[in-house]
């Protein structure tokens, strides 16, 4: 619906040439290495070769007597900074995290000195020339380590880095057991890099003693000026972060690490401008990685296919410094978000290793649709259904909603049978079919993959991090249109899709708009990119700031025109008065007069013409999609090669039809590269195997087929009617292709969804042998382990060396005393979240206090024994009651708080 006075929409819609292109393609875009300043010095990190062990010393002397070396830095150098590396929801980590190692290593490539000198070459001689005398222990490396290894740091009580849900649900595992039909996926998902095309990098120079400049590699440079205040607590100093052009990120520079503010301190502690850029066998080995995780989904149908219920239990490599310690309980939410699932419980956890910490990755969640997607299909050969049939009879349908889903999640619109419909209007399942069976009398196996999901885009409101977004607009004095938004384009397009929304409201030429981003001291604060979320919420607030500025050119231009604002029209850049078109005047002449000549404007109206919205959207707004794929696999090679693809997406009203094409298109190239190529291995010592691009295989122009798009366009609740697009693709590709695999190779038996589908892996199934030569998980015996450790005590085991004896007599007289006040840290699905308690008891009755960054919330319980128990409502992220077990021993505080549906969470806390 158009806005009164304006001309019909000519850019929402159209492929219209990027802006960015031409400067891109032309070498002319500025990347973090593009940056050079005057004094400018280069850092270089010494890392450590190990995975595991204690530094016995350090000889810094070569290095720092080599010329041109300006400071060779340990962490002790760093340490009055008091740097605090925080997660991506600015809280606290549950391990302390150093920029540089600090008597232990955790990790192959872990940072252990910086090196600061004239040039990056000297800086790399340098590096090269420090001694680092390690003392190696046995590495945990695999998940299965993890579950059975020694700890991976000495301080922590176990691997277990964060979990939620119900390890025992006698009720449920009862309907699992008596249904007509259990069916079980095992998934296993190896650990990823990001690969952006542009690696990290910062350039941190300190102006004057009260302001800081920061070009860096990132997704939003708002958020990375307010991480970089908090981290070194600078509220009193200015610091203004750039980022021009972003040569991708994926989820790795969604938030600045150890290495980017280990610089910064640098720079800060030499008073110069310093620059790191990160070679990319760094980036392979150093930066933090991705999906390593595995997963048993069990799903419960009756007779005819219908869904009664399903668990999951999901595992999460953390590595060692992750960041963010994370049990993924999006994946859980999402599992069975778009199915009628009547009951649905999980267990998930993250758990530390000695390996690259994880971070996040296009659609961090898109387990859920692996696990499900690929057990529908194992569900329909099982019960003897056709696999679009069983998800048409358990789909939610638009007749359905509104609905919840069986873990609170609130649908309204979701659109995922209209998607499935659509692209079976394109593709004749009954003719592949007769070619599938002539193909197989062949001796060809080609096979035809299905999948359906939901997205969650633009989550807003419910995350304290993700804000809206903002859009300031301006009417220059020469009638063009300038904008600044906080929206910040990783390859996205935003100054491409912003122009169009903001030329199509304003009634100009979309040649004649120009949008600003990358400049945190340039517009309003937003998150920028990260969760789908560009076009919903800086589309929203592109539509609703240049809709007040038109307001404002039609009223001024009426007064001006002796007209009223309603007979007022913008188009083409013009004003146009109903019926008078002699008073016609180009939008820059009435831009002239509103800056000029303010004595003419209507009394009481500021000079100008400029207008700013912050856009809040709906918390989340869902795309739908449904994916079709055809495979062949050659039996002979094990090869996969891909002959059809077609996407069938809703993401709402298009602005760019290109744009979105293009990030469907690039997000299923990375699905194809995790299901046939990509993976990061580490052998038994923790050392990385695939650390160049010769050993970690990205997916060739060859291996991505042309995609065929069957666009579903249901506007969506949010202003402009979009939905986000940016995950889509890596999310529903991965089950798509796995599932196409699996039908072309069902005469073999069924395809175990261990990734990457390597031809080795395929041909073990196609001729019943084993081909590839697997790496055993490597599992350290505990007592072993015990006797490296220098006395360390394995998982589980809390009691520390020397401390045996004394243990039980400190246990006996510590006294029970629940009053007084506490600090707590609770494990919640947005990371730790710290608040303090006050406790009064009375005899057997218990009541108090707890205050959070939220208004105080006074609570009722019962006390008996040190064991305190009460509940409490909260309404963030979701509605819920928590249900509090606490027992107190001294001045620690220990439990577990049940939170619905997410299950139960860790509680620690000490006395204040």
């Amino acid at each position: 619906m158009n806005p009164p006075g304006i001309g019909a929409a000519r850019f929402v819609g159209q492929r219209v040439a990027r802006k960015e292109d031409a400067r891109l393609l032309t070498g002319r875009g500025q990347y973090v290495d593009d940056v050079v300043l005057p004094g400018m010095l280069h850092a270089a990190f010494v890392r450590s070769p190990v995975a595991r062990g204690r530094i016995r010393s350090i000889d810094l002397s070569m290095a720092r007597e080599m010329p041109g070396v300006h400071a060779v830095l340990l962490s002790e150098d760093l340490a009055h900074f008091g740097v605090t590396l925080l997660s991506f929801y600015f809280s606290s980590p549950e391990i302390a995290i150093p920029l540089l190692a600090t008597g232990r290593v955790a990790h192959v490539g872990d940072p252990v000195a910086l090196v600061v000198a004239q040039n990056r070459y000297l800086a790399e001689d340098a590096a090269a020339l420090v001694t680092v005398d390690y003392d190696e222990e046995p590495a945990v490396i695999t998940l299965a380590d993890a579950k059975t290894g020694p700890r991976v740091h000495p301080d922590s009580d176990s691997n277990v880095a964060a979990a939620m849900g119900e390890e025992d649900d006698e009720e449920l595992e009862e309907i699992l057991a008596a249904a007509p039909h259990l069916v079980t996926q095992e998934v296993f998902h190896q650990r990823l890099a990001q690969s952006p095309m542009e690696t990290r990098g910062v350039v941190a120079s300190p102006e004057g003693a009260e302001e800081l400049t920061v070009h860096i590699s990132c997704q939003s440079p708002h958020l990375v000026a307010r991480y970089i205040s908090q981290a070194f607590g600078l509220p009193q100093m200015s610091i203004r972060v750039l980022a021009r052009d972003v040569g991708g990120s994926f989820g790795l520079k969604v938030q600045p690490w150890r290495e980017e503010l280990a610089v910064i301190a640098a720079a800060l502690l030499l008073r110069r401008p310093v620059k790191w850029i990160e070679d990319r066998l760094e980036n392979l080995t150093a930066a933090n990685q991705a999906r390593e995780q595995q997963i048993t989904l069990r799903a419960a149908f009756d007779a005819q296919g219908g869904l009664i219920a399903s668990h999951s239990d999901y595992d999460m490599n953390n590595g060692a410094y992750p960041h963010g310690a994370d049990c993924n309980i999006a994946v859980q939410m999402f599992m069975w978000a778009a199915y009628k699932m009547p009951r649905f419980g999980f267990h998930t956890k993250g758990w530390f290793t000695n390996t690259a910490g994880l971070a996040a990755y296009r659609g961090p969640w898109g387990m859920e649709s692996l696990a499900r997607e690929t057990l529908l299909d194992k569900a329909a050969r099982q019960i003897g259904i056709d696999p679009i049939e069983i998800r048409r009879r358990n789909l939610v349908h638009l007749a359905d909603q509104p609905c919840t889903t069986a873990l609170g999640v609130q649908l309204d619109d979701i659109t995922p049978v209209e998607c499935l419909d659509k692209l079976l209007q394109t593709l004749d399942v009954a003719a592949f079919r007769k070619e599938q069976t002539a193909a197989r009398a062949q001796g060809r196996y080609i096979g035809l993959g299905i999948a359906t999901y939901i997205e969650p885009t633009a989550a807003t409101g419910s995350i304290g991090v993700m804000t809206g977004e903002t859009a300031q607009i301006r009417i220059e004095p020469t009638g063009k249109v300038t904008a600044m938004l906080s929206t910040h384009s990783q390859g996205h397009g935003t100054q491409t899709t912003m122009a169009q929304v903001i030329a199509d409201q304003l009634g100009v030429a979309y040649e004649d708009v120009a949008v600003f981003e990358g400049d945190s001291a340039r517009g309003a604060f937003g998150p920028g990119a990260s969760g789908s979320r560009q076009g919903v919420a800086g589309g929203g607030a592109s539509m609703k700031a240049a809709a007040l500025l038109a307001d404002k050119v039609r009223r001024v231009s009426a007064h001006l025109l002796n007209a009223q604002p309603d007979d007022v029209r913008i188009e083409a850049g013009m004003i146009h008065v109903a019926g008078a078109e002699e008073m016609s005047r180009s939008l820059r002449q009435i831009a002239e007069i509103a800056y000029g000549e303010p004595d003419r404007l209507p009394p009481g109206m500021e000079a100008g013409l400029e207008a700013q919205y912050r856009y809040t959207p709906p918390p989340v707004t869902f795309t739908s999609a449904a994916h079709a794929c055809i495979v062949e696999v050659d039996a002979e090679t094990g090869f996969v090669t891909i002959r059809r693809w077609i996407s069938s997406e809703d993401c709402g009203n298009i602005i760019n039809p290109a744009v979105v094409e293009g990030q469907i298109a690039g997000g299923l190239a990375q699905a194809i590269g995790a299901v046939l190529l990509e993976e990061i291995g580490y052998d038994a010592r923790g050392n990385p195997t695939a650390v160049t691009y010769k050993d970690y295989l990205l997916p060739a122009i060859g291996d991505v087929p042309d995609v065929e798009y069957v666009h579903a366009c249901t506007p969506s609740q949010s202003e402009g009617g979009f939905r986000g697009v940016g995950e889509g693709g890596a999310i529903i590709g991965p089950p798509t292709l796995v599932n196409a695999i699996a039908d072309a190779l069902a005469p073999f038996g069924e395809v175990p969804v261990t990734l990457p589908l390597s031809p080795a892996r395929l041909l073990e199934l196609i001729k019943g042998r084993p081909i590839a030569r697997h790496a055993e998980p490597h599992a350290p015996d505990p007592e072993t382990a015990r006797e490296s450790f220098d006395g360390m005590p394995p998982v589980g085991d809390t009691t520390l060396p020397g401390t045996e004896s004394t243990r039980d007599n400190d246990a006996a007289a510590a006294q029970t005393v629940v009053d007084g006040r506490w600090k707590m840290v609770l494990s919640t699905p947005v990371g730790p979240q710290e608040f303090t308690g006050h406790f009064v008891t009375d005899g057997a009755v218990l009541t108090g206090t707890l205050y959070s960054t939220m208004d105080p919330q006074d609570f009722t319980g019962t006390v008996a024994d040190g064991n305190a128990k009460f509940d409490l409502k909260v309404t963030k992220p979701l509605p819920l009651t928590l249900k509090y077990d606490v027992q107190i021993n001294g001045d620690k505080l220990t439990g577990k708080v049940k939170m619905g549906f997410f299950g139960t969470a860790k509680l620690v806390g000490e006395r204040l």
